[in-house]
């Protein structure tokens, strides 16, 4: 029986949503243990939220730096295995890189990084020192979603023509920001989300899903990006024309303006021989029609599908799955890989997006800016 891995967290203290959902979906599997945490950029509130965890009070940190550092003097056989980030996006590159420089592997937060400059140089790092890097691009972790890049990969939708993203939320549609919402505080702050709003917090998602899901990158961006609220400098709307590198057109609408939605993120892909399509606040349902047969629809553990989507299921046919277990999924393959990398095994890269998937994320939001800038020119990514 393989033993648990030991995690450490950066961020996701008291008041937070994600650091609950990456501590929930590190658990499902059995797989991972949370030991040890700077959980805030206040000491104080850092050890208390470590506390409230029921953790070791010797392992509430204070500070990123002193986590790091005190468990790297631990005894292999207690010291974490493996760091989680899950702050606002001007926190990810600092702790990800001291991490992986004292010997820590590392899971972070999409956006990978502020900025291009920095995502470049943790890809660097990376590729140096060869630790594992993961990034919560959770969707991919779907069974469906990968029923659907299986099909797609396997040539079953035939030539793939033309491919339609959209991820579409309401809950900026007022001024959130001003009423000390933290959330929506630091997400228009370009000092804390980057030269992207909606285009970091949920553009990268559509593209990473587009890209995922096709096994194509995109190659050209003509994006109209806009800006809604009052006294915002970051766009919180986005129109975009994409441009695949196998001759495929598309496009990509996000908002986070658009009043009623809540999660609104799908995916339509259409080939010469069939088309499919999948929408995230309905995961459990993966649409296809066919040029020679009638509609199909897939789900979870049902008939038909393939062994990518067969592998994450985790649950009977007709049991609904979502959100934490899509997530689980990357934290799954990403704990298969380091217990596979500790015990000196060779084994291909499990599937979970990886720190060139935080590249091409930065690489499109700076591409979707320049072109809006320019009339909405095509740019390349």
């Amino acid at each position: 029986m393989r033993r648990k891995l030991r995690m450490g967290m950066v961020g996701g203290g008291a008041g937070s949503f994600i650091g609950g959902v990456h501590r929930k979906a590190a658990a499902i599997d059995g797989m991972i243990d949370l030991v040890c945490g700077a959980f805030s950029s206040s000491a104080e509130k850092s050890i208390a939220s470590g506390k409230d965890l029921n953790l070791d009070e010797n392992r509430c940190y204070g500070t990123f730096e002193e986590m790091i550092l005190k468990e790297k003097e631990l005894p292999e056989n207690i010291r974490m295995d493996f760091v989680a980030i899950v702050t606002p996006n001007h926190m990810h590159f600092s702790p990800a890189k001291f991490a992986l420089e004292n010997g820590f592997h590392v899971v972070c937060d999409k956006p990978v990084t502020l900025s291009l400059e920095e995502a470049i140089e943790l890809e660097t790092v990376i590729q140096k020192n060869g630790k594992l890097f993961a990034l919560t691009h959770n969707y991919t972790g779907n069974s469906l979603v990968k029923q659907a890049r299986a099909m797609i990969t396997k040539g079953e939708l035939g030539e793939i023509r033309k491919i339609q993203a959209q991820y579409l939320q309401g809950w900026l549609s007022t001024d959130l920001e001003s009423t000390g919402q933290k959330q929506a505080a630091w997400r228009v702050d370009p000092k804390k989300s980057g030269i992207g709003g909606a285009l970091g917090d949920i553009g990268t998602h559509a593209e990473n899903l587009i890209e995922y899901v096709t096994n194509l990158k995109i190659d050209e961006i003509a994006a109209d990006l806009g800006v809604f609220g009052k006294g915002r400098v970051l766009d919180d709307d986005a129109n975009m024309l994409i441009r695949m590198e196998n001759g495929a057109k598309g496009s990509i609408s996000i908002s986070q303006i658009a009043l009623g939605e809540e999660n609104n993120l799908s995916i339509r892909v259409y080939g010469t021989k069939g088309s499919l399509e999948w929408h995230q606040e309905n995961p459990n349902e993966l649409i296809t029609r066919w040029l020679d047969q009638p509609k199909k629809i897939y789900t979870p553990n049902g008939a038909g599908l393939h062994a990518e989507a067969l592998e994450v299921s985790r649950i009977p046919a007709g049991h609904p799955e979502g959100y934490l277990e899509a997530f689980a999924t990357i934290y799954k393959n990403f704990a298969t890989h380091v217990l596979a990398v500790s015990n000196n095994e060779e084994i291909a890269k499990p599937d979970y997006p990886g720190i060139e998937d935080g590249v091409r994320g930065l690489k499109f939001i700076y591409a979707a800016v320049e072109s809006s800038k320019g009339n909405s020119i095509w740019k390349k990514i």
